[in-house]
């Protein structure tokens, strides 16, 4: 993917690149990780009439960082998306290219305190994989945590997601957000799995007025609360010994920043958490669904690990 499209913006980024490379002898991983911070920076600016790289402002900064964290980026993951954007334009500047630092007074968040605790794959797979599906609500329990976490969605949104806005062949759900906004959100074939086990379950279960087409249900037959989503978390994070805060929105959080960090469009994250922005609300028309569901399933871990645990079956 191309950072900029303008012939002298790319030719900065291809000195840049060298930069990186010789004068700061940087190992791959760390170059392609500086120049990932900076593509998140120019995808922002795309979407900001009258911007370049080069005529951006700390209040487009400002603005920048300010939604990173409405998406529930990390303050960590924040911090060094920053250190990122600063280096580049430290370079910029030694090269003549700017006169002034637009970074000079951009501040890192402080680590930790900014945001709200955000597990791990490694954590989420624990909680998840801890659930004993030999109880009569461990199988819908599991599906609960694979679709907030395939999808980032508010508690609000997982307790009314309805059966019949499951599209298990398109692979999308339909969510109603705040404000009664509906969205398109994709799902993983992973997530999708553990609701057809679940349907087994909720088959048997005598269904009250007016919840028939809710698709996560009590053993009386009604939606769940809030409260319950949130006890079902609680309790299989002291079952595996996590001691993060952690809450139904910590999976949001951490959907949000696993996929940033393993390379998703930032305005894919942002459109499938349903948030709205002055500067990217036009540019949700022109993103499709299949564009949607390839991020989720190029840079989601869960269905990474699905995806090749299904390959190395198939092979034998």
């Amino acid at each position: 993917m191309h950072i900029f499209t303008m012939a002298k913006e790319k030719s900065i980024v291809d000195k840049y690149t060298a930069y990186l490379r010789l004068e700061k002898g940087l190992s791959d991983n760390t170059e392609m990780a500086y120049l990932d911070d900076l593509n998140k920076l120019t995808t922002y600016i795309e979407s900001a009439p009258d911007t370049s790289i080069l005529t951006l402002t700390y209040k487009d900064l400002h603005s920048f960082i300010a939604q990173l964290h409405d998406l529930g980026i990390s303050a960590r993951s924040q911090a060094r998306i920053i250190s990122g954007i600063k280096s580049f334009y430290r370079f910029l500047l030694t090269e003549k290219y700017i006169e002034t630092d637009p970074t000079d007074l951009l501040e890192t968040p402080k680590i930790g305190r900014t945001l709200p605790d955000v597990l791990t794959v490694n954590e989420i797979n624990q909680l998840i994989d801890s659930i004993d599906l030999s109880l009569p609500e461990g199988q819908r329990n599991r599906a609960i945590l694979e679709t907030l976490y395939s999808c980032g969605l508010r508690v609000s949104e997982l307790i009314h997601l309805q059966h019949s806005n499951v599209f298990f062949d398109e692979r999308f759900i339909i969510i109603k957000g705040k404000g009664n906004k509906q969205r398109l959100v994709p799902i993983s074939e992973k997530a999708l799995q553990e609701i057809r086990l679940y349907l087994y379950d909720r088959n048997l279960i005598s269904v009250r007025k007016g919840h028939e087409d809710t698709l996560f249900l009590n053993r009386r037959g009604s939606g769940l609360s809030r409260v319950m989503v949130f006890l079902i978390i609680k309790e299989q994070a002291k079952i595996v010994g996590i001691r993060k805060t952690i809450s139904p929105h910590t999976f949001r959080h951490s959907f949000a920043t696993h996929l940033l960090e393993g390379g998703a469009n930032l305005r894919a994250i942002q459109m499938m958490l349903g948030h709205e922005s002055i500067t990217t609300t036009e540019i949700y028309t022109h993103i499709d669904r299949e564009y949607l569901r390839k991020e989720i399933i190029e840079h989601h871990p869960r269905n990474r690990n699905y995806e090749t645990e299904n390959r190395y079956t198939e092979n034998g």
